[in-house]
């Protein structure tokens, strides 16, 4: 028998959902030092709150989280509320003693991140620790490229494109959610969707993001408002709601090496469902991978005699592959799901051996400081904004 960690998970939407498949899959998929128990879930709403506790297999609810938080038998907080109440609720678990999973976006300031980072950094020094769930770390295809660009497979890189294009705004009639009010969501498709092409960039390439020159935009100014939204840029009810964030954000980037980056996050992609898309090109060859086709890396390999060369199509399902040994024979595919069993057992792996998890806070700090020099450079007309 392995030592429980008792988890509480504040909020149940659809990173919710996804979170619960990660604590509940992971122990079936991986031999694990700590055995998760999915202990009590967190909502504002008492009867949405035990529905969806039912359906994931959380054994409590509550619609209290600090009274959550502060109970002894609690080991573990999980953040997936809207970014507005990140600091609020890791600062208070942290000071209880709790080890910390929180969402991205880190928080929805700058200002906040840097608390949240040393409140953790504090933290660790009594054995508590904090992750941020940058989930797409852990496809096998981007924990390959990492380790393929590590290798030298690309040589010196110069440059990298990334773009996170999805449509679900498309529509102008599309209502109002929290995700369109800055004061919930921090920013738009800028911290939504371009966090993590942000944070993939420098995950893989194992640099920073040292400057940036960017634009946001919002394409529609106001949408309805669903008489069920609260706490919106409106009053429920009204007919119109005003949007306060970006739709599209465009920026290039430097790395600390030098070399060029270019971004594209926005959710008026027509036709683009989930189409996260980044390539790494270096002096000895080129990496890309697509979310809308996860299980494939796309490799170049400039060394070969030119009558071999063209991108080879690698198919990441092998058992040598990163987190593949846990689940199914070659060439039987992982879905986006799988991601959050990894990061699961990322985190557990990391508390057992009394390790720091990555990406910690201060990942998710240097995460929100390119976001804010983005912002600041779209807002004063900067050709370059430094970190």
């Amino acid at each position: 028998m392995t030592t429980p960690l008792r988890v509480a998970m504040i909020g149940h939407g659809f990173m919710g959902a996804a979170h619960s498949v990660g604590w509940r899959q992971a122990p079936a998929a991986f031999d694990l030092p700590l055995s998760p128990q999915m202990a009590v879930l967190v909502g504002r709403d008492a009867a949405k709150t035990s529905a969806a506790a039912e359906r994931w297999g959380w054994t409590e609810t509550s619609t209290d989280w600090r009274s959550v938080v502060a109970r002894d038998d609690i080991d573990l907080v999980d953040i997936v509320t809207p970014g507005d109440s990140h600091a609020e609720i890791a600062l208070a678990a942290l000071a209880a003693g709790k080890h910390v999973l929180c969402e991205k976006p880190l928080a929805n300031s700058v200002a906040e991140a840097e608390e949240m980072e040393r409140a953790a950094r504090d933290a660790a020094a009594h054995g508590v620790r904090a992750m941020v769930g940058f989930t797409y770390r852990r496809v096998p295809a981007v924990t390959l490229m990492r380790d393929m660009v590590a290798a030298g497979r690309v040589g010196t890189i110069r440059q990298v494109r990334a773009s996170y294009r999805q449509d679900w705004l498309a529509d102008p009639e599309s209502p109002m959610t929290w995700r369109l009010d800055k004061d919930r969501a921090g920013s738009g498709a800028l911290g939504d969707i371009g966090a993590h092409i942000v944070d993939m960039a420098q995950f893989v390439t194992r640099q920073d993001i040292s400057a940036v020159s960017g634009v946001l935009e919002t394409l529609v100014s106001e949408r309805p408002v669903l008489a069920e939204s609260v706490g919106l840029s409106g009053t429920a009810g009204t007919e119109r709601g005003t949007v306060t964030v970006d739709d599209v954000a465009v920026f290039t980037g430097r790395l600390t090496s030098g070399a060029l980056a270019s971004f594209e996050a926005t959710r008026f992609a027509t036709g683009r469902k989930n189409a996260l898309d980044i390539e790494i090109s270096g002096d000895a060859g080129s990496l890309h991978w697509n979310l809308e086709d996860m299980n494939v890396l796309d490799f170049y390999d400039a060394t070969r005699p030119a009558a071999e060369q063209g991108f080879a199509r690698i198919l990441v399902t092998e058992p040598e592959h990163p987190y593949l040994s846990g689940w199914w024979p070659a060439g039987h595919m992982l879905g986006y799901e799988h991601g959050f069993s990894h990061q699961v057992k990322d985190l557990i792996e990391a508390l057992a051996a009394g390790a720091q998890p990555s990406p910690s806070f201060e990942d998710g700090l240097r995460v929100q400081r390119v976001l804010d020099a983005v912002e600041r450079s779209s807002r004063d007309g900067s050709a370059w904004t430094n970190i």
